[in-house]
């Protein structure tokens, strides 16, 4: 089979309306938190441990930006600094219960907005997309061996 010519533009079509979706999901939400500082708090919760230099990396920021997002989102109170118990010198940043209870939140709202979108769809077209999806998911996270020995091969 062939692939269209437009593949690509559909596939960016398509993901700027899971982000349009997602968005629109995310405004409701009554708790005025920026995009970024819930980008912090779910890559806080997603490496624990975290300490400000690695979400600083993990941001590609600078410590001292990575820092203020902190302060911001510890007055608020959807985050803590804790000393790291086996070393003191070190700070680990921890999501309280209310982060957690935000970050659930929205994404049981999300789900329910791709969920109302799918169910506009036919069954067969939701397994098509499903497995289309994972095919994608693991292109994008699998090396390519060929262009890696391609570019060796050139310049040897």
């Amino acid at each position: 089979m062939e692939r269209p010519p437009n593949l690509a533009a559909a596939i960016e079509t398509a993901a700027e309306a899971l982000i349009g979706v997602l968005d629109s999901a995310t405004s409701r939400h009554t708790v005025s938190v920026s995009p970024t500082q819930l980008r912090v708090l779910s890559l806080i919760v997603s490496h624990p441990d975290t300490n400000v230099n690695r979400l600083a990396e993990l941001l590609d920021v600078v410590p001292s930006s990575a820092s203020r997002l902190c302060d911001r989102l510890e007055a608020v109170g959807l985050l803590r600094r804790v000393a790291d118990p086996r070393d003191r010198r070190e700070v680990r940043l921890i999501p309280t219960a209310a982060a957690d209870t935000l970050l659930r939140d929205l994404q049981e709202r999300r789900h329910r907005a791709v969920q109302a979108v799918l169910d506009r769809m036919p069954n067969r077209v939701q397994h098509e997309l499903l497995l289309a999806l994972v095919a994608f998911s693991q292109a994008a996270t699998t090396t390519a061996p060929q262009a890696e020995s391609d570019s060796t091969a050139r310049t040897a």
